[in-house]
């Protein structure tokens, strides 16, 4: 009988150390497009950088350097500050919510100086405009104005824009943000 017993409880014992390991041997074989982390360290060219997302109905775009997703195609329309906030809150793009706008240095993170204007690689985006784009950071000289990025001009690419003036809007998902004062 005690034999019958330290056997059942070796058998249930050796059952919840399969069952333990197989998440972790299921993770390594996964099947299908896997994201591996990004690396602000890393520099890749455009064409291993970013990836137009099918499951996003082509409509986004990963950056695999920063680990965010951009628009494929930004509104040609201009915004206020006020108004670019409210633009990227209520967008509906790939099928998905919760864009925002970027802070200054992620809407910088796109500039590719090696290109021409607007400096994005246009067999990755489409509609983007060679001119300012809001970002979400206020200055922190006056309230009444935030950092612009310039997809027009050459090194330095970042300007102040009075939150009253009509600029450009990309919009982004993922990272961490900033709360628009």
């Amino acid at each position: 009988m005690k034999n019958k017993l330290l056997s059942v409880l070796g058998l249930i014992v050796l059952g919840w150390a399969v069952i333990a390991a197989v998440p972790a041997e299921a993770e390594k074989n996964i099947t299908g497009p896997r994201y591996e982390p990004p690396s602000w360290d890393q520099t890749l060219p455009a064409n291993q950088r970013f990836v137009v997302l099918t499951n996003m109905n082509s409509d986004a775009v990963l950056d695999k350097e920063t680990g965010l997703v951009w628009e494929k195609s930004p509104s040609t329309d201009t915004f206020v500050w006020e108004d670019a906030q409210s633009h990227c809150n209520a967008l509906l793009t790939g099928n998905r919510v919760g864009w925002r706008l970027p802070t200054v240095q992620e809407l910088g993170s796109l500039l590719d100086l090696s290109t021409a204007a607007p400096y994005v690689p246009s067999s990755i985006f489409s509609t983007v405009q060679s001119n300012d784009y809001w970002s979400a950071t206020t200055t922190a000289v006056s309230t009444s104005s935030a950092w612009a990025v310039l997809f027009l001009s050459g090194p330095g690419n970042v300007g102040i824009g009075d939150k009253s003036d009509g600029l450009y809007v990309w919009c982004v998902r993922g990272g961490n943000g900033v709360d628009p004062q």
